[in-house]
């Protein structure tokens, strides 16, 4: 690598200070967690402030120390954790110093907090009625629980809840996930609170409900110039929602700014870096650019730049001196960076895979992948499969006449919200399930599939496997590694001992896992660790279709980059075709050829996958590709500019008579959908479209409406 300028021309700035006019200032905070008898750093001289109304994000990886930060600031750290300096200040009072009394005060009617888990924010043997009055009573003592239950009806419908006297009396496990988060949020703000702290609010929500989660809180921090502390790894949703971004990295705040000049032209590698593991637009783009390493363990690094080791530019000075914080003329205001050499940070150079430098360019898929054609017979059909279960003795239809096939060396990218069947088809796929008798048939190369997957042949078992979504609840924490490869492959190679052994080292190899860590057991080992032996645990027959439900969407956006490279990596190395279900649009577009849509049990569209984004495409699809924050995206000026939001399904919303989507339908054409269902019309290339608005007409509405906006 050629020399570096000298950093000493660069300009540096001295940390924070508070501002009487922030709601919050935070100087100097460090925190440090004691274990095993020694005392580890965890934060490292942070300094940040919001003003009232702002929305503030904080991005990095896990375990970069956002949620310690977000602890910290409400002096809600663990027993073994303890705040070593610095001062938190909110409209003007010290957190740290507050005595006991005054902190609960503060806590109760200044500031609040929603966690990642709605369903662990709640009580489940509570109905939602008590828990939500309990938070006016905490905040006004003088209210009567009458009083309070009134004020909760009211907020509950503030915050977009239909029939809130219903919910009142509600469980949480009654509610769907959106429907959840929206009561915690409806908690937190029965404080009226100055500031707002979010961790991760809409991590296992859908496309749909989260775009609801987020313009429901740019709405009311609009509304009561309420300040919001947003904690997230998604950098796509940070660029939706914060006016200002800081970026976290080994506890130390590497990069500040405005957010439309940070992710513009990032002066930080670790910036630069995140931003290139994002998904593009498709797979024929390239490989994705993980970040290189792992994240240092807490007090590791006590010298020099805390991202030295993984960073393509650091020299000699970035191991001896930790980097300043430079200030930077941007064009929306000053910007911050810690790095000696920040002017080469938006050049830095692209990370090379060892195990895959010669198939970067092969990488997008070309003729040496098979793919089903009109000569050549799917893998795998479904043809008119059904499912129906049995809710509170009512009939409830899962899946109906479900016709969809998957190629040889395919992926198929099946996407909806929760509850529309994507689930409960993969388990019919894997004999999990059985379809409803006489409801339709599935084949696995030509072969009919036994319903039961005891009654099918080893080589089906062996054929049809899946990954799943995460891989703490798919592993046994008591076992190493070794064992859990070792059991797949007795259980699906017939391999044992000598064998068994070259085998799972071979796997390992395959999947990137380093054979250092085959003798760890799984709770030892770090999310995309554990994810790679459950994707060799997959691999460990010779797959021809593996299921991948929801495979990245527990991973941060550095180790999901890398996992999805190896997916790729592997489907062309052993022409495996991918069932992949994800309500990440940006993963489906990524790693997917085709895309099936399904809404309530019922396919609404399928087609190439770039058909399908880039439309026309059925009302439904659009309405999820409008929800769905994207990369590139600048900050949104004014309330919910998208296509069309969906309110909440109704309760008799299930297929019958007329188009199953017409309930929520922003583009319904009255009693025809109600009457008729729609014809599913193939307009060529296998794009076909559940609809009865003509394709022109569909394609004319969907580009006025994304040239209004």
């Amino acid at each position: 690598m050629s020399p570096l300028p000298n950093p000493s021309r660069a300009t540096r700035i001295e940390p924070v200070a508070a501002d009487a006019r922030d709601v919050l200032s935070v100087v100097d905070l460090s925190v440090a967690y004691r274990s095993r008898g020694r005392e580890r750093a965890v934060l490292h001289d942070l300094s940040l402030r919001i003003g009232p109304g702002e929305a503030y994000g904080l991005v990095g990886e896990s375990g970069c120390g956002k949620s310690t930060a977000a602890l910290a600031m409400l002096r809600y750290l663990p027993a073994n954790g303890r705040v070593k300096g610095g001062a938190v200040l909110i409209d003007g009072r010290n957190m740290l110093d507050l005595p006991a009394p005054q902190l609960r005060e503060a806590r109760a009617s200044r500031v609040s907090m929603v966690y990642q888990d709605p369903a662990r924010a709640l009580n489940p043997s509570l109905t939602i009625g008590v828990q939500v009055a309990e938070a006016f009573e905490a905040a006004q003592p003088r209210l009567s629980r009458t009083q309070a239950l009134r004020a909760s009806a009211a907020m509950l419908a503030r915050v977009r809840i239909a029939q809130p006297e219903r919910v009142l009396g509600s469980y949480p496990h009654q509610l769907s996930g959106g429907m959840q988060q929206r009561v915690v949020i409806a908690m937190a703000l029965a404080t009226d609170p100055a500031l707002l702290i979010l961790d991760e609010p809409t991590t296992g929500l859908d496309a749909t409900i989260e775009a609801q989660v987020l313009d429901l809180i740019d709405e009311l921090r609009r509304d009561t110039s309420m300040a919001v502390l947003f904690i997230s790894h998604n950098v796509a949703l940070i660029r939706g929602m914060c006016e200002r971004v800081g970026v976290l990295y080994a506890g130390k705040l590497v990069e500040e700014g405005a957010t439309q000049d940070v992710f513009a032209r990032p002066r930080h590698p670790y910036t630069v870096g995140l931003l290139r593991c994002l998904p593009v637009a498709s797979h024929t783009a390239g490989r994705l650019d993980p970040i290189p390493g792992d994240l240092p363990p807490p007090g590791a690094r006590e010298h020099g730049c805390v991202y030295a080791d993984r960073c393509a530019l650091a020299q000699a000075l970035c191991r001896e001196q930790a980097p300043p914080p430079y200030r930077i003329a941007a064009a929306q205001g000053e910007q911050m960076a810690r790095c000696h050499f920040h002017e080469q940070a938006i050049a830095l150079p692209r990370g090379s895979d060892v195990h895959s430098d010669a198939a970067n360019h092969s990488a997008q898929r070309g003729a040496a992948e098979p793919k089903t054609t009109p000569h050549t017979a799917p893998l795998l059909r479904l043809d008119r499969v059904s499912k129906t279960f049995l809710r509170a003795g009512e009939p409830l239809r899962a899946l109906v006449d479900v016709t969809l096939d998957l190629g040889h060396g395919e992926t198929l990218g099946l996407v909806g919200e929760s509850g529309s069947g994507k689930t409960t088809l993969a388990k019919l796929v894997l004999g999990m399930l059985a379809p409803d008798p006489g409801g339709g048939a599935i084949e696995f190369d030509g072969v009919p599939l036994r319903p039961n997957v005891t009654r099918r042949t080893g080589e089906q078992i062996d054929g049809l496997q899946i990954i799943f979504q995460n891989p703490d609840s798919a592993l046994n924490r008591a076992h190493c590694a070794r064992r859990l490869i070792g059991r797949a492959l007795t259980r699906l190679a017939g391999l044992r001992g000598a064998a068994r052994e070259a085998r799972a080292n071979e796997l390992a190899d395959a999947v990137r896992l380093p054979r250092r860590y085959l003798p760890m057991r799984s709770r030892h080992l770090s999310g995309g660790l554990k994810q790679r032996v459950a994707i060799a645990r997959a691999f460990a027959g010779k797959p021809r279709v593996v299921v991948c439900d929801e495979p990245t969407s527990a991973l941060d956006v550095s180790v999901q980059a890398a996992i999805l490279n190896l997916l790729a990596d592997l489907q062309r190395e052993r022409c495996v075709s991918y069932l992949l279900i994800s309500h990440d649009l940006a993963v489906v577009r990524y790693l997917a050829d085709r895309v099936a849509v399904l809404y309530r049990g019922c396919l609404v569209e399928i087609g190439q996958a770039d058909h399908v984004f880039d439309g026309p495409h059925h009302p439904y699809t659009e309405v999820l590709l409008s929800s769905a924050p994207r990369p590139g995206a600048a900050r949104r000026m004014a309330p919910a500019p998208r296509t069309h939001t969906l309110a909440d399904a109704p309760a008799d919303d299930t297929p019958g008579r007329g188009c199953v989507f017409q309930a929520r339908c922003p583009r319904k054409l009255g009693d025809l959908c109600e009457r008729e269902a729609p014809p599913f019309a193939d307009h060529g290339d296998g794009h076909a479209i559940r609809c009865h608005i003509p394709l022109t007409e569909l394609h004319a509405l969907q580009t006025r409406t994304q040239g209004k906006l």
